[in-house]
């Protein structure tokens, strides 16, 4: 084998004739063309179908139907007379023709020749008028307001305070215990008729003791205070010290 590869041997199967080789390329091509031609029709099966696209188109939606008619007007019912309207006073109309000279008008309540009122009540007074009150009097003058209170005096000079009748003692808060706090405190306490005291106000004033000392003076209790015989509220001043024993 290696003699025929090298060529130093003659090839025995070699033809350099012409004819040889285009016998051998017809033999090659009708081989090729047979196993060609086998292999496309020996092929039965059928293509796939390509499928057809098919598109659906909704129908439109039917138009809503006209609502229905309304129903028929009930038929009136038979027609009532009318009734006027009714009048209240009296009805006025013009006047046929134009009177002469003013006319006393009708109707009024007019005086009947005794100082009465016609239409007036029985038993009333002469000169007394239509709707008046029951057993009134001509010229009734109301009575006279109370006499005012007379303005309260105040205590000194030759006015004295009434005696203490009634004395009731501050309690001293303990707030002002705990500090300490000491004082006089200044107050100036009116009184009424019957010796009551009415009202308290602070001259002189301690934060801590006020109250107290406020509390305490009106539960007091005073004689009346005579003026001219007559009791009459009066104004005085009260002093209260404080003190820690």
């Amino acid at each position: 084998m290696f003699d025929l590869t090298a060529g130093t041997l003659e090839r025995p199967f070699r033809d350099t004739h012409a004819s040889a080789s285009f016998v051998s390329a017809v033999v090659h091509i009708a081989a090729i063309g047979s196993v060609a031609w086998v292999v496309m029709f020996s092929i039965n099966e059928p293509l796939p179908d390509v499928p057809v696209m098919i598109a659906f188109v909704a129908e439109p939606p039917a138009p809503v139907p006209p609502p229905p008619p309304p129903p028929p007007a009930a038929k009136a019912n038979a027609a009532e007379p009318s009734q006027p309207a009714p009048t209240t006073g009296p009805a006025f109309t013009a006047p046929a023709a134009i009177p002469v000279g003013i006319q006393p008008e009708k109707g009024l309540d007019v005086f009947d020749g005794e100082g009465g009122v016609v239409g007036g009540v029985e038993g009333g007074v002469p000169g007394g008028v239509l709707g008046g009150i029951l057993g009134g009097m001509v010229g009734e003058v109301p009575p006279p307001p109370p006499p005012p209170r007379p303005a309260p005096a105040r205590v000194g000079g030759d006015i004295k305070a009434p005696a203490l009748v009634y004395r009731v003692e501050p309690e001293y808060p303990p707030m002002a215990v705990a500090a300490k706090v000491t004082g006089i405190v200044i107050l100036e306490a009116t009184v009424n008729e019957a010796g009551a005291v009415t009202d308290v106000r602070t001259l002189r004033s301690i934060i801590l003791l006020d109250q107290a000392a406020i509390n305490a003076v009106k539960q007091w209790r005073y004689q009346p205070l005579i003026l001219n015989g007559t009791p009459v509220p009066f104004i005085l001043t009260v002093t209260l010290s404080f003190s820690l024993r």
